[in-house]
């Protein structure tokens, strides 16, 4: 998908049914969309993101078969890389999430004592900010922090916006 564009041969096939769709151009998916609080919608492409205020907005750009209604999708890779939809580097064991501070937690086996952070994260060491995938607990309650993000560009822009 060079640019958004009104293309019949776009269309937006649920994942998730009114939360997540692939959008494919010809068969080929070009990119996703996401419906977000407040009834607003991202579409995420290889050109970046656009943002729509209502599904009404989608359907006036795309037209209204847009969006493909009774399809049965099943999803057969499932990413066990995955603690509380951010990534991992390992398969998380006793996931959880701590709620106070928002972040997905993990261990890297069930026996493991050492917590880690699922996602991408921007840290403030004593010299320079760094970028980090998943990082230990004990090192984001030792520095300052932002994140988790789910992408390592999502990171890249966090740094670059605190550098």
């Amino acid at each position: 998908m060079s640019k958004i564009k009104n293309d019949q041969e776009l269309h937006a096939k649920p994942i998730v049914d009114g939360v997540l769709w692939v959008v494919e151009e010809l068969g080929k998916k070009v990119g996703t969309l996401h419906k977000k609080e407040g009834n607003k919608y991202i579409l995420s492409s290889y050109n970046g993101e656009h943002f729509f205020n209502k599904k009404s907005e989608i359907t006036k750009q795309f037209g209204s078969d847009f969006f493909l209604k009774g399809i049965n999708t099943t999803v057969s890779n499932i990413d066990v890389n995955d603690c509380h939809g951010y990534p991992t580097r390992w398969v998380p064991f006793n996931s959880m999430y701590d709620v106070r501070r928002k972040l997905p937690l993990f261990t890297k086996s069930n026996q493991s004592k050492s917590l880690f952070c699922a996602g991408h994260y921007i840290i403030k060491f004593p010299k320079n900010w760094v970028r980090s995938f998943c990082p230990k607990l004990i090192t984001i309650e030792r520095y300052p922090y932002s994140g988790p993000y789910k992408t390592e560009e999502e990171s890249r822009e966090a740094l670059a916006n605190v550098r």
